[in-house]
């Protein structure tokens, strides 16, 4: 049988001298749905529109097959046979590192911790942990408070010893090259945006790793498809999680031949709650009511973190009633099923 190779060709919305040097390969096959939620837009006051990324049709879908198509073609461009990353129990990106490592036919190993907090013991079962197993990734520990990209090294060196290639894809595959699916992303929603006759004032966007901000920001800067861009941060404080972005955003732009490009982070961190992955009453009643009013299923970790700041920013008169709102869903299903708490049944959850 002929060896698998990547595909030489780059997304038509990069298709130029600038950015042709960057191979992609093809996990997903189409752009994923743009489209009103009329329950909740009935509900905020708001004309209130979803970016489906929760809908790539790979691995449980998620946001970061984006990332992962320039990422793995680069690991395959590097003659790698072994993916490297990290992230929690509950991570969506090492989820789908591990399905496209299957898909490749690569070795995938995952630097596991759980963030600080405390945790039932389902978290570190089900889910996304769940789906590490059933791609076939081999799963290592890595202890709390650790620094994960020194792990990585660490281990990458124990994995070139071995006599294998390893290919090290730092936590949410947030690097230069990963932010290049969210520049082909910001392509693809104004397209859809332009199609629609849709001019968004407002676009709503968990933030955590950095990458899927970072990009967009560029990318919204060269394809514009919304007047105001926010970061809900899941983690970090505010003055941290902009020096992130931003510097993404930075490197980005420059991989890319446009490092004139001028941007600058906004990030809103009040929906933040107790910390990375812990769930508060504001995301809980967030979840809850996306299911209640739209049959929409957000997680406890990103999305539900996303919505509450959508809803307090509304609160606050940082987005004015009657706006255009875009919200980008992420992904990160899988996630809900190792939050049992994220559920209680016997509240009434409204606005």
């Amino acid at each position: 049988m002929e060896a698998w190779k990547p595909k030489t060709t780059v997304p038509d919305c990069i298709n130029s001298g600038t950015f042709g040097r960057f191979l992609r390969l093809s996990l997903t096959s189409c752009a994923t749905p743009l489209h009103r939620l009329p329950g909740l837009s009935r509900a905020l006051g708001i004309d209130l529109w979803i970016k489906r990324d929760d809908l790539t049709e790979f691995g449980g879908g998620g946001n970061k097959v984006r990332k992962l198509e320039f990422l793995m073609a680069e690991a395959l461009k590097q003659d790698a046979n072994t993916i490297v990353t990290a992230g929690s129990p509950q991570s969506n990106h090492a989820r789908l590192t591990a399905a496209a490592a299957a898909r490749l036919g690569l070795d995938c190993e995952i630097l596991a911790s759980a963030p600080p907090g405390q945790f039932p013991d389902i978290y570190f079962r089900n889910g996304n942990r769940l789906l590490f197993d059933a791609f076939g990734a081999s799963v290592r520990p890595l202890p709390t408070g650790s620094d994960s990209l020194t792990a990585l090294q660490t281990r990458a060196r124990a994995i070139r010893k071995d006599g294998r290639r390893p290919f090290v894809i730092p936590v949410g595959g947030s690097t230069a090259i990963g932010c290049l699916g969210f520049l082909n992303a910001s392509f693809e929603i104004a397209e859809q945006a332009q199609a629609q006759k849709i001019d968004f004032d407002v676009t709503v966007l968990a933030s955590g790793s950095g990458g899927m901000h970072a990009g967009l920001l560029v990318g919204n800067a060269l394809a514009p498809f919304t007047r105001y861009l926010v970061g809900a941060s899941v983690g970090r404080e505010k003055t941290n999680q902009i020096a992130l972005v931003d510097g993404l955003a930075g490197d980005c732009a420059a991989l890319t031949g446009l490092s004139g490009t001028n941007v600058s982070a906004d990030v809103f961190d009040g929906a933040r709650g107790p910390g990375y992955g812990l769930l508060d009453d504001g995301t809980r009643t967030s979840l809850l009511t996306a299911a209640r009013r739209d049959g929409l299923l957000l997680d406890p970790v990103y999305t539900g973190k996303a919505f509450n700041a959508l809803k307090m920013m509304l609160e606050r008169g940082k987005i004015a009633s009657g706006s255009k709102v875009l919200f980008w869903h992420s992904g990160g299903t899988p996630a809900l099923f190792a939050y049992p708490d994220a559920v209680d049944s016997g509240e009434k959850h409204d606005f």
